[in-house]
C-alpha cells in the first residue's frame, strides 16, 4: 500500500486549519505557509506522476480496511495527471494573488484556497462514489467563500446563483447514489463495476435511471448546455485570480464522466450502451457554439473569458462523447491545454481590469499596455486553437478522432466555425482594449501615461471599496510577480506544444488504461473481475 498517495489530500487539509487557528492575523505568515504548501504539493504530485507513468495502479486503504468495505484512494495515470495539473495551477495562482494583493482584500483566502485544493485532489484520487460526493462538497463549500472574496453586491448575487445551482446538483447527486446503492448494495467504484455487470438485462431499468442522473450531475459540474447558466456570471464576477483556479473545477465534471462511464458503465454494458454519446454529443456541440457566440457578444473582460471557458468545455466534451480510445486520448491532451489556457486568460483579464476596469471599451493606454497586449494575444491564440500553440494540436486530435463518427461533418463544422467565431470575438476585444486605445491619445500626451483613474475598475466590486484585513493600507503591488505567474502558464502552453509527442503518448496510454477497467478492478479488489 502506497502511503505517499494520501499526502496530497492530507497536506492542504492540515495547512488550512493551521492557517485559520494560528496565523490568521498575520498575512505574511499565511502567505509563507500557503505558498510552501503548494510548492510541496507540486513536488508530491511529480513523484506520484512518475510512479503512475509505469502503468501500475496503486491504492491506499484508509484505516487498513480493504475495499469494498473501506475507503480507498486510487492512483492511475489519469488521476496522477489531474493531481499534477491541479497542483501546478494552484502554485501559479498563489503566486499571482500574493503578487497582486488579492489575498488581502478579504478574510481567510489562503485557508479556503487550501480546502479547495483538498476537495479537488480528493475528487481525483477517490475510488468510492460516495466520497466523490464528499470531496465535491468540500471543494464547493470552499469555492463559495472564494467566490465572494473581497465582497461586492454583484459578486454576492453571482455567488448566490452559484450556490443554488450547485446545491441542486448535489441533491441530484445524492439521489443518484441512493438509486445505485439500492440496486447494487455498494458505492465502491470497482465493486460497482463488478455488481453492475452481473445484473440481468431485464432488471436494469433502475440502474439506467441512476446512470442518467449521474450524467446530469457531472454535466452541471462541467457547465454543459442547458445546465451551464451558473458559469458565465459566477466566473465573471468572482475575483479573476479565483476564476483562474476554478478553471480546473469544470474539469472535475469531465473527469467524473471519464471515470464512471469507462469503469462502471463501460461501453460494453448493454444497460447504458450509447448513453454518453446519445445525449452528451449534441449538448457538447451546442455548448461549444453558445460559448463562441458569448465571446463575440461580451462587453466585459471577465464574461469574455468565462464564455471562452464554456467553449473549451464544449470542445473537450465533444471528444469525450466520442467514447472511443482515440476520442479520450484527444480529450486528455485537450484537458491540459484548456485548463492552462483558461487560467492564463483569467489572469491576463485581471491585469486589464486592475488597470482600466472591466468594460471592453477604448480607453487611454494602461500601464504596461504593450506587455499585457502580447499576453492577451497569446491567450487568444491558445483559446481559439490557432497555431503555433497547443490548442491547434488539441483540436486537430479531436477532429481526427471524430473521422469515423456518424456526426463527423457536424462535429468538424461546429469545431471549425466555433474557432472562427472565437477568433473574431477575441480580435474585437483585443482591438478595443489595446489598439483603438491609442487613438484617444493627443499628440501632447505621453504614450505611457494613463488617465488619473484609469487603473480603477469600474465594477462595483472594485478593490478600493474593500478593507484590507491585515490592518494595513493596501500599497501598490509588486510589478514582477503577477507577470511571472502569467508567463509560467504561457510557458506551460509552449512546453505542451513542443512536447506534444510525449504528452500524446501519455494520453494514449491513459486512454488504453481507462478502457481496460479490469486492471483498476483487480488493483482495488484483488483478483475479482467482472
Amino acid at each position: 500500500m502506497n502511503h505517499f498517495l494520501i499526502a496530497p489530500v492530507v497536506l492542504p487539509a492540515l495547512v488550512a486549519p493551521f492557517i485559520i487557528m494560528v496565523v490568521r492575523h498575520h498575512i505574511d505568515l499565511m502567505r509563507i505557509f500557503s505558498l510552501a504548501s503548494t510548492v510541496l504539493l507540486v513536488a508530491i504530485s511529480l513523484v506520484l506522476a512518475a510512479q503512475a507513468s509505469t502503468g501500475e495502479i496503486q491504492i491506499y486503504e484508509l484505516g487498513n480496511w480493504a475495499a469494498p468495505f473501506g475507503i480507498v484512494l486510487v492512483l492511475d495515470r489519469l488521476s496522477a495527471m489531474m493531481v499534477l495539473l491541479t497542483s501546478v495551477l494552484a502554485l501559479v495562482v498563489n503566486l499571482y494573488v500574493i503578487g497582486t494583493g488579492w489575498d488581502k482584500r478579504g478574510a481567510n483566502f489562503h485557508a479556503l484556497f487550501q480546502f479547495q485544493l483538498m476537495g479537488i485532489i480528493g475528487a481525483f484520487l477517490t475510488g468510492d462514489a460516495f466520497n466523490l460526493f464528499v470531496f465535491f462538497e468540500v471543494l464547493l463549500i470552499a469555492s463559495y467563500g472564494l467566490m465572494i472574496h473581497a465582497g461586492g453586491t454583484r459578486r454576492f448575487q453571482a455567488g448566490v446563483q452559484y450556490v443554488v445551482y450547485n446545491l441542486l446538483g448535489s441533491t441530484l447527486f445524492l439521489f443518484a447514489l441512493g438509486t445505485l446503492y439500492s440496486v447494487t448494495g455498494t458505492l465502491n467504484m470497482a465493486d460497482l463495476a463488478v455488481r453492475v455487470a452481473e445484473i440481468p438485462p431485464e432488471d436494469t431499468a433502475l440502474l439506467r435511471v441512476g446512470a442518467v442522473m449521474l450524467l446530469l450531475v457531472f454535466a452541471i459540474k462541467a457547465a454543459v448546455i442547458p445546465l451551464h447558466f451558473w458559469l458565465p456570471a459566477s466566473y465573471a464576477n468572482a475575483p479573476l485570480p479565483v476564476a483562474a483556479l476554478f478553471a480546473i473545477m469544470t474539469k472535475v465534471g469531465a473527469y467524473a464522466i471519464l471515470r464512471m462511464y469507462t469503469l462502471v458503465f463501460g461501453p460494453d454494458l448493454a444497460a447504458t450502451h450509447g448513453l454518453v454519446g446519445a445525449w452528451l454529443m449534441p449538448a457538447a456541440l451546442i455548448t461549444l457554439m453558445i460559448g463562441a457566440i458569448g465571446i463575440l457578444g461580451s462587453y466585459r473582460i471577465g464574461r469574455l473569458v468565462a464564455f471562452s471557458a464554456i467553449t473549451s468545455m464544449g470542445t473537450l466534451l465533444t471528444a469525450i462523447a466520442l467514447f472511443t480510445p482515440e476520442g479520450v486520448e484527444a480529450a486528455l491532451y485537450y484537458i491540459v491545454h484548456s485548463t492552462l489556457a483558461a487560467a492564463f486568460l483569467f489572469l491576463v483579464a485581471d491585469l486589464v481590469a486592475e488597470r482600466q476596469g472591466i468594460e471592453i471599451l477604448p480607453q487611454r493606454p494602461m500601464p504596461q499596455s504593450g506587455l499585457i497586449a502580447v499576453l492577451f494575444f497569446a491567450g487568444a491564440i491558445a483559446m481559439a486553437g490557432m497555431p503555433p500553440l497547443s490548442g491547434f494540436l488539441g483540436k486537430l486530435l479531436v477532429l481526427d478522432a471524430a473521422r469515423s463518427h456518424d456526426l463527423v461533418w457536424w462535429i468538424w463544422g461546429t469545431v471549425l466555425v466555433g474557432s472562427l467565431i472565437t477568433i473574431l470575438g477575441m480580435a474585437r476585444a483585443g482591438s478595443l482594449l489595446f489598439w483603438k486605445s491609442h487613438g484617444l491619445l493627443d499628440d501632447s500626451e505621453d504614450p505611457n501615461a494613463t488617465a488619473p483613474d484609469a487603473d480603477k475598475p469600474t465594477d462595483e466590486n472594485a478593490p478600493e471599496e474593500i478593507a484590507d484585513v491585515s490592518g494595513t493600507e493596501i500599497t501598490e503591488r509588486p510589478a514582477a510577480l503577477p507577470f511571472v505567474a502569467c508567463f509560467t502558464l504561457l510557458s506551460g502552453l509552449v512546453l505542451l506544444t513542443i512536447f506534444a509527442g510525449p504528452a500524446n503518448r501519455y494520453a494514449e496510454a491513459t486512454a488504453a488504461q481507462l478502457f481496460a477497467p479490469e486492471l483498476y478492478i483487480r488493483a482495488v479488489l484483488g483478483e475479482v473481475t467482472p
